[in-house]
């Protein structure tokens, strides 16, 4: 994967934007707005982690589940809690998207200049390093962005 299909993943989200008050329980007990912010969250919380790491601690400790789902090129629905820093607040307000949605932007492209072992830390997947960051942010935007799809289509 690479930062292109990042960016384009990041554009899908951005279209959705105009469409923050839609919901429909029967897909999703949360709305549009809920997830374009959590995947916003999530690109925005795992930059700046990376931006953190000490590339000297990273271990390679990546688990078979995310080996697993990285190959299926896909996450399963309804099986992860979203952790609470990167939980949506109660409301939604478009312009928060807006400037969530303008850093990360600005948050991936600090990315390429990292240190190969710069990495964060995922609850399931253990240390994820900067070779396999772009697959994770692309599968878990275009989780959400099927979610959102199958909610606009009532």
């Amino acid at each position: 994967m690479s930062l292109e299909k990042v960016t384009l993943a990041l554009s899908r989200l951005e279209s959705h934007i105009e469409n923050h008050t839609i919901s429909n329980p029967k897909v999703s007990k949360s709305g549009i707005a809920w997830h374009v912010d959590h995947s916003l969250k999530v690109i925005n919380n795992v930059c700046i982690a990376l931006q953190k790491s000490d590339p000297s601690t990273f271990k390679n400790n990546f688990s078979f589940l995310g080996k697993l789902f990285f190959t299926l090129g896909f996450f399963p629905r309804g099986k992860a809690k979203a952790p609470k820093y990167v939980t949506p607040p109660e409301v939604v307000l478009k312009e928060d998207l807006i400037s969530q949605l303008q850093e990360a932007k600005t948050n991936m492209n600090s990315i390429a200049d990292l240190d190969k072992n710069a990495y964060f830390k995922h609850p399931l997947f253990g240390h994820v390093n900067k070779k396999r960051i772009y697959t994770f942010l692309v599968l878990h935007t275009t989780h959400h962005l099927k979610i959102i799809e199958d909610i606009m289509k009532k």
